[in-house]
């Protein structure tokens, strides 16, 4: 036994042979349950163990439990948002130890690889997106994190949960992936299509690049409603199919200067791309399932001078210092995005209500006790 393995293996002692958890698993398409796992144990040196204190559901929860996403497999703990307390640190994690409270990223980064060195660190070649995906996730009350200095970030002081558990995800794909790549100017004319979470974190943060005019386009009058109190200059329910028509006519025939696509539907990309005016820019940040066609009349056969940006959720040390700084100084309120809180033995109640949008629900938090200790 080398040296660090037998690091390892003391390390896994200390976390109590045996132990276990409860945690929401996948099962196959359709197919969910709230049950017992074993506890995460430490596997590599750069791994930490935390335990959950708050989580929540993504739209990309869902699209897992439709079997949209292959690559998830029988078993898999679900989750990759979330807030907790370090259990355990392996010997190669410097930046974190045990008690720290922490922000976990949807994204792991080992920050060392070509991708990670260029910034784009949901690409990691050791990391990425495999919370939830292809590693256990955080809808449980303990998760592993790998390359743990880079994957966490520590809680500030004063904080609030429900606000910040915000930052795993939806903000930095709103902000980063819509507002950023999107490349929103004072001026711009915007429209977003879909109202949820995601969406609505595009047109908070859009805002603070004073564009003079935000469409958004979304089927549930509900949400648009919250939209027009969140800043939407116009709101465009495309419960009638003629969702860019509306946009078109609203901008005298020009289209808008940036369209941010935040649902993942064949339709809807089509709309936001339908609305672009010659020169504009579509963000894409939806999750699909099956194969997306871009149809040629909407394209401008290829002649439009469109530019299509497909990204996620970016990840990186900077861009969550900056996001926090926002939230902290209270220049974005995203607890009003979280409108029902669950205890963890009532996550399948959540799944529920969030998948059926039911009773204006936008966002969850998903509250884990700390009785776990007993188990």
């Amino acid at each position: 036994m080398t040296t660090v393995e037998l690091e390892l293996a003391t390390t896994k002692a200390t976390l109590g042979a045996g132990a276990r958890m409860k945690a929401l698993v996948y099962h196959g398409p359709g197919k969910y349950a709230w049950e017992d796992k074993p506890r995460p144990a430490i596997q590599d040196p750069g791994d930490a163990i935390v335990r959950i204190t708050t989580t929540t559901i993504c739209g990309t929860d869902l699209h897992i439990l439709k079997g949209d996403l292959p690559a998830v497999t029988d078993g898999r703990i679900l989750g990759h948002e979330g807030i907790g307390v370090v259990e355990q640190v392996g010997t190669g994690v410097s930046e974190f130890h045990v008690g720290d409270k922490v922000i976990i990223s949807c994204v792991t980064a080992c920050l060392k690889c070509d991708f990670c060195k260029r910034g784009m660190y949901s690409h990691c070649r050791h990391g990425g997106w495999i919370l939830g995906y292809t590693l256990d996730g955080t809808q449980a009350e303990y998760v592993r994190i790998p390359q743990a200095d880079g994957s966490l970030y520590a809680f500030p002081s004063g904080g609030d949960e429900e606000a910040l558990v915000m930052l795993s995800d939806i903000l930095p794909t709103g902000f980063e992936c819509g507002v950023l790549n999107g490349k929103v100017k004072p001026g711009d004319t915007v429209a977003i299509v879909g109202a949820g979470p995601v969406g609505l974190a595009v047109l908070l943060t859009a805002q603070f690049y004073s564009p003079a005019a935000i469409f958004m386009i979304d089927l549930d009058d509900k949400r648009l409603a919250v939209a027009k109190q969140f800043g939407a200059t116009n709101l465009i329910n495309s419960a009638d199919g003629h969702a860019a028509h509306h946009v078109m006519e609203l901008t005298e025939g020009a289209g808008v200067d940036v369209a941010i696509e935040a649902l993942g539907r064949q339709e809807t990309f089509e709309n936001a791309l339908r609305v672009l005016r010659p020169g504009g820019t579509l963000s894409s940040l939806g999750v699909y399932s099956g194969k997306l066609a871009i149809p040629l009349e909407s394209f401008a056969a290829g002649l439009g001078d469109h530019k299509i940006v497909t990204t996620l959720c970016p990840g990186g040390k900077e861009r969550m210092r900056r996001l926090m700084e926002l939230v902290l100084h209270h220049r974005i309120d995203l607890t009003s995005l979280l409108t029902h809180r669950f205890t963890f033995d009532k996550i399948i109640e959540a799944y529920e209500l969030f998948s059926k949008q039911r009773d204006g629900v936008l966002k969850v938090a998903i509250k884990v006790a700390q009785s776990n200790d007993k188990m």
